[in-house]
């Protein structure tokens, strides 16, 4: 009778031990990305990781910042990659310039007070706005800075996606920044047809991302921003609090992501995807290069 007693109680401390570390690995964890290349592969990049540590992922495209944002606050999703400027511009609509750590810092401070949402570190590169012509162009015009573009903006037709045209830390923010900046045309589009655009003549000026590597394909000239208007975009996972402290093991794994790329290699991933490469393949490749997989 012990002998039964013993191995029932036996069955009953592991029963619990799954029931108590076991399960949370069967959670599914929500990943959200914006709808453009970077953000794609950054999604995809959470996921394999994740998975590879024995966590089972769903990965899901939303729109802009507001709406990844939002859907995290309400936990429609489990965690996203945003941008340090992202949230520092358009979720707390500040416009004063700060520093790269005093920016982090800021956004931090505020999604965990506001809205219960923490950041983790950053993944490594920052994806800042440029203003970005062609080659002739700059040479024709002698442009070098933003502050050149304002002589010859009138006769400019400026291509960026809609979110630029809104945001605090996008053209408005940047027409207060530099006054007399006034284009011709101001064309939305998909982010990802701007460089073909501004390469084909269709557009003059492109609001380009810095580690899109069609600004080096197509030999591309960014104009100085000699006002520091934009904020740094450093990547960086966020999730609830509540989550974060309930899967300690999730905010390791996150934790491990820290650091582990530049903005000239996003370029190189970032083309990768862009001429055809397959997102999760390419997210894949970044953690092998990285040593993490």
């Amino acid at each position: 009778m012990k002998k039964i007693i013993s191995i029932v109680l036996l069955v009953l401390l592991v029963a619990a031990f799954c029931l108590g570390g076991c399960t949370k690995k069967t959670e599914v964890i929500t990943i959200a990305h914006k709808d453009y290349t970077e953000q794609r592969i950054t999604g995809q990049l959470l996921s394999v990781y994740l998975e590879s540590k024995g966590f089972a992922t769903e990965v899901n495209e939303l729109a802009g910042t507001m709406i990844c944002y939002t859907a995290l606050k309400n936990d429609k999703i489990t965690m996203y990659a945003e941008f340090t400027g992202s949230a520092y511009g358009a979720i707390f609509d500040q416009t004063e310039i700060i520093g790269v750590q005093e920016t982090y810092d800021y956004v931090k401070n505020m999604s965990e007070t506001k809205d219960g949402i923490t950041w983790m570190d950053p993944l490594g590169w920052n994806n800042t706005y440029v203003l970005s012509v062609r080659t002739d162009t700059a040479e024709k015009y002698n442009l070098k800075t933003i502050d050149d573009l304002i002589a010859v903006a009138p006769d400019f037709i400026l291509g960026c996606d809609k979110e630029f045209q809104n945001r605090a830390d996008g053209l408005p923010g940047l027409k207060e920044a530099y006054p007399g900046l006034e284009f011709k045309e101001e064309v939305s589009m998909d982010q990802g047809l701007t460089y073909a655009a501004l390469n084909d003549g269709k557009i003059d000026v492109n609001v380009s991302y810095s580690t899109d590597g069609r600004i080096a394909k197509f030999g591309l000239v960014n104009l100085e921003d000699n006002k520091n208007f934009f904020p740094p975009y450093y990547v960086t996972p966020i999730l609830k609090i509540e989550y974060a402290d309930a899967h300690p093991e999730v905010v390791a794994a996150l934790l491990e992501l820290s650091e582990k790329w530049s903005d000239e290699d996003m370029q190189k991933y970032n083309l990768l995807v862009d001429e055809g490469a397959n997102a999760r393949d390419v997210a894949t490749q970044m953690l092998k290069d990285a040593g993490l997989i």
